[in-house]
């Protein structure tokens, strides 16, 4: 058997890491927080919004902070959004709660804090899941989501 056929097993040369290798900022992130729900309004016009705050140094972004205001509805429109017009599979939101929502029942509903946690969570825990995709990175309506005040419903679907 000849030399060059034999793989090799070699480990890489690789210098030792220092302290600002091991606790300067890491070389790419994306933090994404869902917190402060605020419920608005009275009767069948009231709603819950959250605060969606992005923090990353992903080249990809124009801002590299932002913090919108945010409703359920709005969540169902990205993940429609991303279901329509992108290759990726697309993880499902917390349950729209229709049985907390019929009327005459004995406590808040879905406006209930403890029912506001478990759904900020989930919307949490679906934001991040979805951002954190390579591919869904590109999407404009996903850029549209995290930075924009407002969500502009009749944009021109697409990539960044």
């Amino acid at each position: 058997m000849s030399e060059a056929t034999v793989a090799d097993t070699r480990r890489l040369n690789s210098k030792p890491q220092d302290l600002t290798d091991a606790y300067g900022p890491p070389s790419n992130f994306l933090e994404i927080d869902v917190y402060d729900p605020q419920t608005i309004g009275v009767g069948r016009n009231r709603f819950t919004t959250y605060e969606v705050r992005m923090k990353t140094n992903l080249p990809i972004f124009k801002l590299k902070e932002s913090c919108v205001r945010r409703r359920y509805s709005d969540f169902e429109w990205l993940k429609n959004e991303l279901e329509r017009d992108s290759k990726i599979v697309v993880p499902p939101l917390p349950g729209k709660a229709l049985k907390r929502q019929l009327p005459f029942r004995g406590d808040e509903g879905i406006f209930e804090e403890s029912f506001i946690e478990e759904r900020r969570a989930g919307l949490e825990q679906f934001i991040n899941r979805i951002a954190g995709h390579p591919l869904a990175q590109n999407e404009r309506c996903l850029h549209m989501f995290l930075q924009d005040e407002s969500i502009d419903r009749n944009y021109i679907p697409g990539k960044v």
